[in-house]
């Protein structure tokens, strides 16, 4: 089974939406298309699940094209942020509901319906309303119907973003095993990176209706291709600065200079944006390679094992983040140190140039 999306688009009173997409969904792992609000996240699902007309290409599903079909004859599930469940019916129906529309026998529906509540622990809830459940029960109860049906793909729009939080951290961890084995294409939607990170599987980055990065959700934090993605997956902030190519010295404004090494000294001369997570900015020098920086140091945090300083340069306002315990003073000049092999370097109209080696 797969979702194939080829160069589709989705238009609005003749406003784009949805810019050329062209993307390849699998089973076997979590789809998860992340974006903050207004990305296109939900856009996007709407096409794959047939409630939104797309303006032009193509939508496969295990090589058959779907396009024009309705979304109930593209045998798909999708839970919302919301609880939808129908409120005059039991749980059981509830989960049953989709079972009992496509003609199953009642002995299949139970055994179908009794799995999917027994996996989600809902076999002591099936008789009571949904007026009478949790939201965290509610939205079982969604997962349940979603998976009761045995659909060719799952559409999960923001599932958790309207549980708690100690709901939400159980339900993300049992996510990946509900589905898992189960053949279908899973395609999780949200605004949150660390869960993408906690999911695993494949990202698709979304902003402005445009898709902009899309693979292993690993590999796109270790290479982003545009400073858009570097940003996502930082926390702290990214530290950003310009910096200049000049020969084989690159130079951030007047707080530092080193030498180009590796592919960098292959890079044009010319302006770049230089990023760096903050990790790779130590107060201590652990390296001959490391570039000597000197902040006025803004906001101090220790956080469990680690310190955390902001600290204004004259290029730029950088975060530091390090390992242990860290002697920092309000408005003191500190010595901070660049680990030049980490930095990634990326062009005016923001698309990786080249990531440091040395």
């Amino acid at each position: 089974m797969s979702v194939e999306l080829r160069n589709i688009t989705k238009e609005v009173a003749g406003q784009v939406h949805i810019k050329p997409t062209t993307l390849l969904l699998e089973p076997g792992h979590f789809n998860v298309l992340l974006g903050e609000t207004g990305a296109g996240k939900t856009s996007l699902i709407k096409l794959m699940a047939g409630l939104d007309p797309i303006a032009t290409g193509q939508i496969l599903m295990d090589g058959q094209d779907v396009t024009r079909l309705n979304t109930q004859k593209r045998n798909i599930s999708l839970v919302h942020q919301f609880f939808v469940n129908y409120p005059h019916m039991t749980v059981f129906d509830n989960i049953a509901s989709p079972l009992k529309v496509a003609g199953m026998p009642k002995s299949e529906i139970a055994g179908r319906v009794e799995e999917a509540a027994d996996i989600l622990q809902l076999r002591p809830m099936l008789h009571r309303r949904p007026h009478e459940l949790s939201g965290g029960q509610q939205q079982r109860t969604a997962l349940a119907r979603a998976i009761a049906k045995e659909s060719r793909a799952v559409f999960l729009d923001e599932p958790l973003a309207n549980l708690d939080y100690k709901l939400r951290e159980e339900l993300r961890e049992q996510l990946p095993e509900l589905f898992a084995g189960r053949g279908a294409v899973v395609v999780y939607a949200t605004s949150e990176p660390e869960e993408a990170l906690l999911l695993g599987g494949k990202t698709g980055l979304m902003e402005d209706g445009r898709m902009v990065q899309f693979g292993p959700t690993s590999e796109i934090y270790r290479q982003p291709q545009s400073l858009m993605a570097a940003r996502v997956f930082s926390d702290p902030p990214i530290n950003m600065a310009e910096v200049t190519k000049e020969g084989a010295t690159i130079r951030m404004g007047a707080d530092a200079s080193w030498q180009a090494q590796g592919a960098i000294a292959d890079l044009a001369d010319g302006a770049y944006t230089l990023a760096v997570r903050p990790h790779h900015v130590a107060p201590v020098k652990s390296d001959r390679h490391s570039v000597d920086l000197t902040g006025k140091v803004l906001v101090t945090e220790l956080s469990g094992s680690e310190s955390s300083a902001h600290f204004q340069m004259r290029s730029a306002d950088w975060v530091s983040l390090a390992h242990g315990v860290h002697p920092f003073e309000i408005g003191e000049n500190h010595a901070f140190h660049l680990d030049p092999t980490a930095c990634f370097y990326f062009a005016p109209t923001g698309e990786l140039a080249v990531s440091g080696t040395i």
